[in-house]
């Protein structure tokens, strides 16, 4: 039951149109949408992996079916194109105690959506994958580890056969394969490690955490090859999260995530960077932060992910959605890349018990229906827009 009166609710430009916490359990990650199913991954702490949702009800969303994670193990991220249906596996950082843990990429036919059926597993030796961009088959684009690399990197694999998935290459940035005689250049207390990269023509653009911005060049999909590095700043950065470019546009919006609330702590950006020298990207703005008392609410204040435009789903050359953490889903306009301004939003009340709401991923489908997710309690939003985003 939600709780309802404490005064944390707020909209603007958005209507609730649907809501589940999913049996239960409502500590969801990553969602995507096919068919009128919504495949939503968990934080996975009680072995929950992934739900599986009858979304062809808006206003009445119906769980199918629940897949399970092995003890140890974090299954928090979905992928799916056609009958195929991915989740990452990786060493769950809420059981670091944990002996053992499945690290790597697990991929299921999902011809019936109710009764997923496991065709294979891809290992990656370490802590696993974290995320992974598959858009259109045969390719996967993976977070992966392996032994001998100080963290995740970049691994593309083939699931032309989905029941033998096949390494094609892998990239990562100099420093981080140790066991081939590299060393690390970066400060200690700085993380470099790929986040996911989203794929548009003959680029990739990845989220490197710590490092900023990295485009490569991806035309020999057998050997990616690095096209620029943009190092924001560790004094105005830091966890960045995804770099999405526009469509039909040189431009590249880029998200620091909120690890924390903020507060005596770097401020955490959305960024608009120019890449129409890209060997030369620039930034030329940044998004409005979300006006209210957020910073002395519980829980994270700042940005995460954003609409990702998947081929299929909602995309536009202008109009990006946003999850804001305890500020809810944002939605801006960038037809004026040098002044983005917000146009709309929503806040839910936090969930049953919870001291805060935490939005924090999201899909929008085609006919504008924005599925955003609580990863503290609240699970599935379905939204809708009450403004006209064309």
């Amino acid at each position: 039951m939600t709780i309802r009166g404490r005064g944390l609710a707020d909209s603007w430009n958005v209507k609730l149109v649907g809501q589940t916490d999913l049996d239960g359990h409502g500590d969801c990650m990553l969602v995507n949408v096919q068919d009128d199913i919504a495949y939503v991954g968990h934080m996975g702490g009680d072995r929950v992996g992934t739900s599986i949702v009858d979304v062809s009800d808006p206003t009445a969303p119906r769980l199918l079916s629940q897949l399970h994670t092995p003890p140890g193990t974090h299954s928090h991220k979905v992928q799916v194109v056609g009958d195929l249906l991915l989740v990452n596996y990786e060493q769950n950082p809420a059981e670091p105690d944990a002996p053992t843990w499945s690290a790597g990429l697990r991929v299921y036919d999902i011809g019936d959506p109710a009764q997923p059926r496991e065709l294979s597993f891809f290992a990656t030796p370490g802590k696993g994958v974290h995320r992974m961009t598959f858009w259109q088959e045969p390719y996967a684009w993976l977070t992966a580890s392996d032994v001998g690399w100080t963290d995740q990197f970049l691994i593309v694999v083939s699931l032309a056969d989905p029941t033998n998935p096949v390494e094609v290459s892998r990239w990562w940035m100099s420093g981080m394969h140790t066991a081939g005689g590299e060393t690390p250049t970066w400060p200690t207390d700085r993380r470099f490690a790929l986040h996911h990269a989203l794929i548009s023509g003959e680029r990739a653009y990845c989220g490197w955490w710590d490092a900023g911005l990295v485009i490569l060049d991806i035309s020999d999909i057998g050997s990616p090859r690095l096209v620029s590095h943009l190092d924001f700043g560790s004094d105005v950065s830091g966890a960045t999260h995804t770099a999405l470019p526009l469509p039909g546009r040189d431009l590249v919006v880029v998200t620091d995530e909120a690890i924390t609330n903020w507060r005596n702590q770097v401020q955490k950006q959305i960024r608009l960077v120019d890449v129409s020298d890209e060997r030369c990207p620039t930034v030329i703005s940044e998004f409005p932060i979300p006006h209210g008392d957020f910073l002395d609410r519980a829980g994270r204040f700042g940005p995460h992910n954003l609409h990702e435009m998947r081929p299929g789903s909602f995309r536009s050359d202008h109009i990006v959605h946003a999850t804001y953490f305890n500020a809810g889903l944002r939605i801006y306009d960038v037809a004026d890349p040098t002044a983005p301004r917000e146009i709309a939003y929503y806040v839910p009340e936090p969930y049953g018990d919870a001291s805060s709401v935490q939005l924090n991923d999201l899909t929008v489908t085609a006919d504008g229906l924005i599925y955003v997710t609580d990863r503290v309690a609240g699970g599935l939003y379905i939204l809708e827009p009450e403004i006209d985003l064309e």
